[in-house]
Order: C-alpha cells, then structure tokens, then sequence
C-alpha cells in the first residue's frame, strides 16, 4: 500500500468532557451500567472530535485513563498508594503526582486493560480511519513507583514491568490492533543524564514479538503533566542511539521548542518515518491553518512526504477541548492543503 502522504495522526489523550470529570469525583453516585454507557459516551465524544476534524489516524482519546501512569496501576498487583513524599502545596506540577510503594512481587494477571479499550474503539468507530492503541513502555511505567530491597532502583522495577508491557502489546495484535504507539517520554527525557543504549535495550525487548506484526511507533517528549514539560528539552542527546528503536515511525515534540534542532530529525528519517509534534499542547494559541502549511513546509525540508506525519506535540488531555478540536480542525486542513487535496 503506498504510504500517505503528510498523515495527520495523534498520540492518544483527548480532553475528557466536562461531564466526565464531574461523574469521576462521584462515581459512588453511579451504578456499574451508568458507569460503562458513560465511558461509551466519552469514548464517542471524541471519536466524534477526531472524525470531524479529519485526522487519518484516531484513538480513544484514552478516555478510561485518569493519569498517564496511575491509571494502569490499579492492573498491577503488588501497589499500594504513598503520597507521604509528594509536594501539596504550590504550583501544580511532577512533584505533586502520585506515586506508589511496592508491597509484593509486581504482577499483572488480567493484564493493563488497553486490549478492552481497543475493542470498545473497535466498535465505537466508524469506517475509514486507522485506529490506534497507545501503551506505556516500562521505562515510563515504572516512574511512579518507590524502589525497594526486591526492587532497588528503577531499572530493576523496569525489568519487573517489562513483560507485563511486553504482553499486553502481542494480545493487542492479537486482537486485531494495526498501529501501536509505545510511549516512554522518559526515556526522552532523561536521555542526557542516563544510559541511551540500556534505554534502547529495553525498548527493543519490550517490542520485539510485535515488530513486523503491527505498524509501531514511539512517542518522545519531554513532559506535559498540568502542561509543563519535566525533561531537558534537547533532541541530540538521544542520538545516535535512538536510531535503533526498533520502531516505524517515532514521534519527536517540535512546536512547543519553536522546531529547534528539526535539522537532526532528518537522522531519524533516514531510518523510520517519522511524526512531527507542529501543534503546541501547553499554548492556548489555536494555530492557524496559514501556521500549519509553514511548519509542514519546514519539516518538509528534512523528511520526504511519504515520511511525513504530522501531529499534536503530545496527547491532548492537559489542553480544554474547545482549543484541541479547533487545533486538530486546523492541523488536517493545512496537511490537506499541502497534500494538494
């Protein structure tokens, strides 16, 4: 099949509706069927922002996920909630995100529930886009939990979470599942201080029963919890090694860091596709589509259209609705334009 041309695509969050977040804080007031129509409902609201704005690939909008990391901890036996080290007080940020101590041996028996989101995309949405299946790789998972004596630093719970991760991505294929973003923002994030062969290590043995099965992809950032970033904003510190993601396509935040160092994305398009954030998550800025062709332009330079993706900077959970369907509205009508349809 020939690739498309400047895909427009998404990472996987979406705001949730305002009714979501108020039905969340009382779901005591819920029974089990008003709960499951409920995240019906989200789950097509918005389907319903992503089919009209137009984009070729769509999601969830991981509309079951109440935090990136948190939510996936009530799969995995062995957690129990620590707060005792958060920040309370102040500007909201990193340091106030939950975390979790480890009690047991960390297991996952009825894995991460990202296959029973994907069915109920599966059947929720309409023919025509490609749909997408977003998982946390280890490296990220494991960001939120307190190292123990079993567990004595984040690498040994990394290696813990691994093949939690590792299966849950060959059931989504087995599910039917075509694309596939494995998301370690950490990895991303830290690369400047940390191993970057021991990250692609890990990477690649988390996706290894599932290369060439799926179309997969990686999504690099450097953090967007509350819309602020946590990381050393920096491309080059991953190269040259991330190169070797076993990955293809992977997904690098450009518009929020005003496309610095886009010159090095054209390393990694000399070995994957690769999807380009041109659309700024943390600005209230709404881009115009004058401002979508410019950036596609700009990328263009670097990346063969058939390379070419082009998406929000990171999922779209932190931003109002209001603001993310008017930019993804103006994201696929510049791509079309510069597609020439």
């Amino acid at each position: 099949m020939q690739p498309t041309p400047i895909r427009t695509t998404v990472m996987g969050s979406y705001p949730f509706p305002g009714w979501l977040e108020f039905a969340s804080q009382n779901l005591d007031k819920f029974g089990a069927a008003d709960i499951e129509e409920m995240i019906n409902d989200a789950v097509i609201t918005a389907i319903h922002d992503q089919t009209e704005a137009g984009l070729d690939v769509i999601t969830d909008g991981e509309q079951t996920r109440l935090d990136f990391n948190l939510s996936f901890y009530g799969y995995i036996k062995g957690l129990k909630p620590n707060h005792s080290e958060t920040r309370k007080f102040g500007p909201p940020a990193h340091d106030q995100r939950g975390k979790h101590s480890i009690a047991e041996e960390l297991t996952a028996p009825n894995g991460l529930g990202v296959v029973n989101e994907y069915e109920r995309l599966k059947r929720l949405a309409p023919a025509g886009p490609v749909l997408k299946a977003s998982v946390p790789g280890p490296y990220t998972l494991s960001g939120r939990m307190l190292p123990n004596d079993r567990y004595q630093d984040r690498y040994d719970i990394t290696e813990a979470l691994l093949p939690i991760v590792r299966q849950e991505l060959e059931d989504l294929v087995a599910a039917g599942c075509t694309e596939i973003t494995v998301d370690e923002p950490s990895m991303s994030c830290y690369a400047y201080k940390e191993d970057t062969k021991r990250f692609v290590d890990i990477f690649n043995r988390t996706v290894a029963p599932v290369v060439g099965k799926c179309r997969l992809s990686t999504h690099l950032c450097f953090g967007n919890f509350k819309g602020r970033p946590v990381g050393y904003r920096k491309i080059h510190p991953m190269l040259p090694d991330f190169l070797d993601l076993s990955v293809d396509e992977v997904h690098v935040e450009m518009a929020n860091r005003e496309f610095d160092e886009i010159e090095l994305i054209a390393e990694f398009a000399r070995k994957m596709d690769v999807a380009v954030g041109i659309i700024d998550v943390k600005n209230y800025y709404i881009e115009t589509v004058k401002d979508v062709i410019e950036r596609i332009e700009t990328c263009l330079k670097y990346i063969p259209a058939e390379k070419l993706a082009v998406a929000p900077d990171c999922g779209l959970s932190q931003t109002a609705r209001w603001a993310a369907r008017q930019k993804l509205i103006n994201m696929v009508a510049g791509a079309k334009k510069v597609r020439g349809n």
